[in-house]
């Protein structure tokens, strides 16, 4: 259930932040190069996955398997940094309060959404543990 809450409340949240009310693009430049990275780290995370073993709730399902090469030797969420990095191009480009809010908000209910997530490995996968200490969760050699 609660991973259910938190897939929707993230649906919710990019929804809303596609609603512009009529703000005027503010950085459409720079905005787009944040975007095309986002969609690249995205395509570089999903090429890594088996056919149908993708899943967009934190749920382990029972026939995946820990994916750890490619851009998963680097980040262990490289499909949560592809969200943030484009609706971050998306709050850039109409730079307003509210876009700026709504991401906020998005970023505290993926962070919550992958440490949930990172606990449902530790239990599901004692590999986990090993990956843990020789990766990051969204940023190369940061965080």
């Amino acid at each position: 259930m609660k991973s259910k809450i938190l897939v929707g409340l993230q649906f919710f949240i990019i929804f809303l932040m596609t609603l512009h009310f009529g703000v005027d693009i503010a950085h459409l430049y720079i905005g787009l190069v944040i975007l095309v990275v986002g969609i690249t780290v995205g395509y570089f995370a999903f090429k890594e996955h088996r056919r149908g073993t993708l899943n967009i709730r934190p749920d382990i399902k029972e026939s995946c398997d820990l994916v750890t090469n490619g851009i998963y030797a680097y980040i262990r969420h490289p499909m949560y940094l592809s969200v943030l990095l484009s609706m971050f191009a998306i709050a850039v480009m109409y730079a307003s309060y509210y876009e700026f809010v709504l991401f906020t908000l998005l970023l505290f209910t993926l962070l919550v959404k992958l440490f949930y997530e990172e606990g449902l490995w530790k239990c599901h996968d004692p590999y986990y543990h090993e990956y843990l200490k020789n990766t990051k969760r969204l940023i190369p050699f940061i965080f």
